[in-house]
């Protein structure tokens, strides 16, 4: 083989792999747009929402909610940071490795909303039930077995604010938790990431996550 004739294969060689590359970094970039802006998938750490999702599942999350679109019952992903997490600045790189999961999100938290803005949430009735706005909730998606609450509290969710709690009460740490500590308990509508819309993870569980606490 003459130099010309290696030269010109080592030119196809190396705009081959410069299309590769750029083929790779347009996926990268319509992943990262996608995760950021429109749908993502987040892994369920911990008991908190059993029996609707149980540890380790993967679950797929609506980011295009609106605040005004969040009902009550809904099951979110949000930022527990400033909630039921130390307070902390996101730097870009910060969020960029957020986004492609490279750093943990031992902040991000998986629960149900209870009381929307200007909801009154306590617990509990003679026999038990959490209400909201006087009206004792109907909660199908508990253990069975399970009580509404073993603590007791009385609330009114401030505008921009959600309470959540998770479906396994009794080993939830919710809004219940921080009863008494600045904030309240209360999550902010902005640090919600999005709507839980179905398991997809493992295979065998994949189903739908109804809206509005609809089992």
């Amino acid at each position: 083989m003459s130099e010309s004739t290696r030269r010109r294969s080592r030119t196809v060689r190396g705009r081959r792999l410069a299309v590769c590359a750029a083929i790779l970094l347009l996926i990268l970039c319509v992943l990262l747009v996608v995760r950021g802006t429109w749908r993502d998938v987040y892994a369920v750490d911990g008991p908190s929402m059993q029996p609707t999702l149980q540890p380790g599942e993967r679950v797929l999350v609506n980011r295009t909610v609106h605040a005004d679109q969040l009902h009550r019952g809904d099951v979110i992903v949000f930022d527990g940071r400033g909630s039921l997490a130390p307070y902390s600045e996101s730097t870009p790189l910060d969020s960029a490795l957020r986004a492609l999961h490279l750093r943990g999100s031992s902040d991000t938290f998986v629960k149900r909303i209870i009381g929307l803005p200007g909801d009154r949430v306590a617990c509990c009735t003679a026999s038990g039930a959490v209400t909201v706005n006087g009206e004792a909730l109907q909660e199908p998606y508990l253990p069975s077995g399970e009580a509404p609450s073993a603590s007791r509290f009385d609330t009114v969710v401030p505008a921009g604010g959600l309470w959540v709690m998770g479906d396994h009460r009794s080993v939830s740490a919710d809004s219940r938790s921080l009863i008494g500590s600045p904030g309240g308990g209360i999550v902010s509508e902005d640090r919600v990431i999005g709507r839980v819309t179905r398991v997809v993870w493992p295979p065998s569980s994949a189903a739908p996550v109804k809206e509005s606490g609809e089992q």
